[in-house]
């Protein structure tokens, strides 16, 4: 793939470079600031731009709102030494969030998701089709000692409730958000389900619906051996839903 890569620290700069060129893929260009990013994307038509976001001139999330309205623009992977910039930096449709020094394993990582549609391409045919439609969004972010990591959705089991935050279970293992699950379950509501007031879960792993005692069900999970309880409040949309999957 071709990339350009944006820090304004050299020594940064030169090791994303270093860790591109090693894995096989072309560096066509290098940048300094969110002006040099722009300009370099017009010129070489990348597939792929690493841009750090503290930056002079520019930072790198205004930046990536400007390469956003390219009519091609490249998928975007931020490079940054601070994890509070990561709300503000997920609403540009990054492919993904890393924190400086960039672990190799996870900057490929993030470089093979790249390989699709990134998310603001997947937008603009969205918005061809129904202009009112808000943006496509494939991962939550969630704050872990890590720093910001970005779970996909495909791989979420199910969310509860959990006191001020949301819980939620993925193939990896469990992270806490700040998202409630009204919002989870509105934005993706052709994914996510409720099963009760502080449950909702992923039709895509649900495996099957039980009955516990008289009156008393809960669902079982593909993949997984946990259950979780289902309100009678829910119980008939869920049977309904079923059916017809």
């Amino acid at each position: 793939m071709r990339i350009v890569v944006c820090d304004d620290e050299p020594l940064a700069r030169e090791r994303l470079v270093r860790i591109v060129q090693e894995s096989g893929h072309k560096v066509v260009a290098q940048a300094t600031t969110g002006m040099e990013a722009i300009t370099a994307v017009k010129s070489h038509q990348p597939d792929i731009i690493l841009l750090d976001i503290r930056m002079p001139e520019m930072d790198g999330v205004r930046c990536a709102h400007e390469l956003n309205k390219l009519e091609h623009p490249p998928a975007i992977i931020f490079v940054t030494a601070y994890d509070h910039y990561a709300i503000a930096a997920l609403r540009a449709n990054p492919i993904g969030y890393l924190l400086k020094p960039a672990n190799k394993d996870e900057l490929l990582e993030a470089l093979s998701k790249a390989k699709s549609l990134n998310a603001a391409q997947l937008n603009e045919i969205r918005k061809l089709e129904d202009p009112t439609a808000r943006p496509i969004r494939e991962h939550i972010s969630a704050r872990t000692h890590r720093g910001v990591e970005l779970i996909k959705l495909k791989d979420i089991y199910y969310c509860t409730a959990d006191q001020k935050y949301v819980k939620v279970r993925h193939k990896d293992g469990i992270v806490l958000i700040d998202e409630t699950l009204k919002e989870l379950e509105q934005e993706f509501d052709d994914r996510l389900f409720r099963v009760h007031r502080n449950a909702i879960i992923n039709l895509s792993y649900l495996d099957f619906l039980e009955t516990v005692d008289a009156g008393q069900y809960q669902v079982r999970f593909k993949g997984i051996d946990e259950t979780l309880a289902v309100s009678r409040r829910h119980l008939p949309a869920l049977r309904e839903k079923i059916q017809s999957m």
